[in-house]
């Protein structure tokens, strides 16, 4: 994060541009708003609901990251 402030505006229909602080590999943020006004931004990814339930079976991802870890065991499927 950078620890200089940059002025940012509203334009007419209230948008702001990031351009000046967004990070390059961020596209995706979730905003949220304090009481005190001030407007948090958090890099977010999107994924399908499938994929939020493979995450969270500890099984499943220990037995990816093992399968992943050995490329010659993967089985070749045919076209």
């Amino acid at each position: 994060m950078s620890p200089e402030a940059v002025l940012v505006e509203l334009d007419q229909r209230r948008r702001v541009s990031l351009g000046k602080i967004g990070h390059e590999g961020h596209r995706r943020y979730l905003a949220s708003v304090e009481s005190d006004g001030t407007i948090v931004l958090t890099p977010a990814v999107v994924m399908t609901a499938l994929e939020a339930s493979f995450l969270n079976d500890p099984e499943l991802v220990e037995s990816i990251r093992r399968q992943r870890k050995d490329p010659s065991a993967y089985v070749k499927r045919p076209r």
